[in-house]
């Protein structure tokens, strides 16, 4: 699959396709469209990931749900039209039929994505759109840059927003009991 062929109009794909493509790159489906991600994400990007996932990680030991990092497919829609894959920065699934040997499949508990210049509209818009109208609950918007998260939490279809700082201590609410420390999120 060239990155031309991807992005060529009207071209429809499908989570079939989208598993047969074997280029080397990264990509995700969405509404049968192809968008390919960028290169690797930056150091600082990265740390912010692997520290959230240590808190979560930690917090979720011994329970049900599990907590999983990019590159993690999760199809959106793989029991319809499966032509939305995903890969969330951080996703938390507590639902074991969600997941299978590919990856989740149906809207996870929580996304949390890491903003990169290249990814920022993406993230804010596109992303944000889709989760809520798959119905993920919880979606976290991490900006490192200004060491502040976004907390999108689904309420009667629709997400109500609260905004954090570096110093907070943040509620998971899909999680009962979690909390996360973002001085230490952003501690670089």
């Amino acid at each position: 699959m060239s990155t031309s062929l991807a992005e060529e109009k009207n071209q429809y794909y499908t989570y079939d396709d989208y598993y047969s493509w074997d280029d080397g790159l990264r990509w995700e489906l969405i509404d049968g469209k192809a968008y390919a991600m960028s290169p690797a994400p930056g150091r600082m990007h990265q740390k912010i990931c692997g520290n959230l996932h240590l808190q979560l990680a930690t917090f979720l030991k011994g329970k049900l749900c599990e907590v999983y990092m990019a590159p993690f497919d999760v199809r959106l829609n793989a029991d319809t039209t499966n032509d939305t894959v995903v890969q969330p920065d951080l996703v938390v699934i507590c639902d074991k039929e969600k997941l299978d040997e590919r990856g989740g499949k149906d809207a996870p508990d929580m996304a949390i994505e890491v903003l990169s210049k290249s990814s920022q509209k993406h993230d804010r818009i596109t992303k944000l759109k889709l989760y809520q109208s798959a119905g993920v609950r919880e979606y976290w918007i991490v900006d490192p840059e200004d060491h502040a998260i976004a907390v999108h939490i689904l309420e009667n279809g629709k997400y109500i927003i609260t905004p954090y700082g570096d110093e907070d201590i943040v509620p998971v609410q899909v999680l009962k009991g979690c909390e996360i420390d973002l001085a230490e999120v952003f501690a670089l």
